[in-house]
């Protein structure tokens, strides 16, 4: 539990994540009441920014990037290069992806798909930095 209430940031991100994933969850749920996936998109897009600038001081990737830069500090959770990093990478995206053409989409399916893919990269984010905290040799690379 110290992993994710141990201080006021991890605790403020634990539940910001469990919001945004309760959030997909109940969209996808409701799928066939929903009238407006570009909105649900937007607030996807916008509060998973914020989650991810927490999840980052979280793990301290500012303290990684200093280090690999001058060395004045220790280096935070993850390495600069390393799985989690590129994955979230990745993730960021698809997420990027599906933001920039869900506003071109001409139908609400099409939105709905787009949402869909944005979810897709948030739960690829989530689910890849949550194991890498929990058991952090699993994606460790030799």
């Amino acid at each position: 539990m110290k992993l994710y209430f141990g201080n006021t940031t991890a605790a403020v991100t634990t539940i910001m994540i469990v919001a945004l994933i309760g959030f997909i969850g109940y969209s996808i749920w409701n799928r066939t009441s929903i009238n407006s996936w570009g909105r649900r998109s937007l607030f996807v897009l916008v509060y998973g920014l914020v989650v991810c600038c927490f999840a980052a001081a979280r793990d301290g990737l500012d303290k990684t990037i200093q280090h690999m830069i001058d060395g004045s500090c220790a280096p935070g959770l993850f390495p600069l290069v390393s799985v989690p990093n590129i994955v979230g990478c990745v993730g960021a995206a698809i997420i990027i992806l599906a933001a920039i053409a869900t506003p071109i989409a001409r139908s609400q399916h099409m939105r709905e798909i787009w949402f869909y893919v944005m979810s897709g990269g948030v739960f690829l984010k989530v689910a890849v930095m949550e194991i890498s905290r929990i058991f952090p040799d699993v994606f460790v690379v030799s």
